[in-house]
């Protein structure tokens, strides 16, 4: 299933990306290790793998796989704060990711602060040495 999901350290405008899958991003999908994580630290080491061992993975370090600007337009944004792992739905409130996916009609439309991440697109040369945006 064509669900993405992006991954963060943080909560806000500063958060760090991890990276993102392009399939398979729902909570149920995504590895409990990952989802009860209880340090940053343990956090950054599971997603690392789990990512590593994904091919339709994205890792900051080969730049931002997405045509939109942040997470906003992902299915499903995953950060570690404040000592555990939430979860929000295109940028919806953020819930416990441990706990069962609540009713989307409760969630608050774009109620996750998220980074602009229009600066960290994947870039690739093209003519004359020109970066050009790889649009997937």
């Amino acid at each position: 299933m064509s669900t993405k999901a992006d991954f963060y350290v943080g909560r806000d405008t500063e958060a760090e990306w991890m990276g993102s899958i392009a399939w398979d991003g729902t909570p149920v999908a995504i590895p409990k290790v990952i989802r009860e994580a209880t340090s940053e630290e343990e956090f950054r080491e599971q997603v690392a793998r789990f990512l590593k061992n994904r091919s339709d993975a994205a890792t900051a370090t080969q730049g931002w796989p997405w045509t939109w600007d942040s997470s906003y337009g992902t299915n499903y944004t995953y950060a570690f704060a404040e000592g555990k792992v939430w979860t929000c739905h295109y940028g919806s409130s953020w819930w416990d990711a441990m706990r069962p996916e609540p009713e989307h009609t409760s969630l608050k439309r774009k109620g996750a602060i998220l980074p602009d991440m229009s600066n960290h697109r994947k870039r690739t040369a093209g003519p004359k040495g020109q970066g050009i945006l790889i649009v997937k």
